[in-house]
């Protein structure tokens, strides 16, 4: 059997039940799980955006280069469709620009503050950690005057002792009630806030498919298949021609847009019944983000 040292400092007496302790492990352990699956869903979500962007700007870049194509020079139907495609490729680039921005401002920027209220969270649990050791310390050497025999110095240490450890002990008590109490709150408090931003991420793709974006993905790729197959106008060898306008493709584009305009159709349907604009989300997230911060063991120091 391991030799395991006498703790210094530790009181005989159990100051915190198992069960208080095991709830607050429990809670705090919730909030530590969500602060991380935040800063994740706040770094993926900038990912995406930048991903995003990146793809629309490749179409405009490899539309422009189709453009360029000698075979634009010998052919003025081909030449036409390519302009087509251009300009559509330039237009969604632009259609795009506004959604990444409109993610920013109702989904990327609240992640980014919900993530900066957990510092002061985890202030809170260092001072509870700190108060309670105090607690400990001031306990056992309660304890051991309580121990030694009572005379007259003896009781008057005991007595200085018993003073100093009540403001400690009352000190504890009150910040562990109050991270008992609260941190269910903020636990729970994710619901109310992130509903208006993962509606408003629905929105901005909702937004794009009743600017036409989808749409008009579907009737030039549409355009451009019609376009081979009636007129026969000749594919180049794929080190010449990008495959954006092979004919398979092409096809896998029109159905890839068309079965997207179905679904975000129908969310359309669900999101609006709402009635809510993205400034008013906006501003009843602020509004949850002012209720979370009032809460006070996140409250600024």
């Amino acid at each position: 059997m391991s030799w395991i040292p006498f703790k210094i400092g530790q009181p005989k007496k159990q100051i915190v039940s198992k069960t208080v302790e095991r709830d607050f492990e429990r809670e705090y352990d919730k909030l530590q799980k969500l602060e991380d699956q935040t800063k994740k869903l706040h770094k993926d979500m900038k990912k995406s955006t930048e991903a995003d962007l990146a793809m629309s700007k490749a179409a405009v870049k490899i539309s422009a280069d189709l453009l360029s194509n000698p075979l634009c020079e010998q052919d003025q139907a081909f030449l036409e469709t390519m302009t087509v495609l251009d300009t559509a490729m330039r237009r969604m680039d632009s259609f795009n620009q506004e959604k990444v921005n409109q993610i920013q401002k109702t989904v990327i920027d609240p992640l980014k503050k919900y993530s900066g209220v957990f510092p002061s969270l985890n202030m809170a649990v260092k001072r509870r950690e700190q108060a309670l050791q105090d607690y400990k310390r001031l306990q056992s050497k309660v304890e051991k005057y309580e121990e030694k025999e009572k005379t007259g110095p003896v009781m008057v240490k005991l007595h200085q002792a018993r003073e100093e450890l009540r403001p400690v002990r009352e000190d504890f008590e009150a910040k562990n009630k109050q991270l008992l109490e609260e941190m269910p709150k903020f636990y729970y408090s994710r619901m109310d806030y992130f509903q208006p931003s993962f509606e408003a991420l629905i929105r901005a793709q909702i937004g794009r498919e009743k600017q036409g974006h989808y749409p008009l993905k579907c009737c030039v790729f549409g355009a451009l298949l019609e376009l081979f197959d009636i007129c026969g106008l000749p594919l180049l060898p794929s080190n010449h021609l990008s495959l954006m306008v092979r004919d398979q493709q092409l096809q896998a584009c029109v159905v890839y847009f068309t079965e997207m305009y179905k679904i975000f159709s129908e969310l359309t349907d669900q999101i609006d019944q709402a009635g809510l604009t993205d400034d008013q989300r906006e501003r009843e997230t602020e509004a949850k983000l002012s209720e979370l911060r009032a809460l006070s063991i996140v409250a600024d120091d």
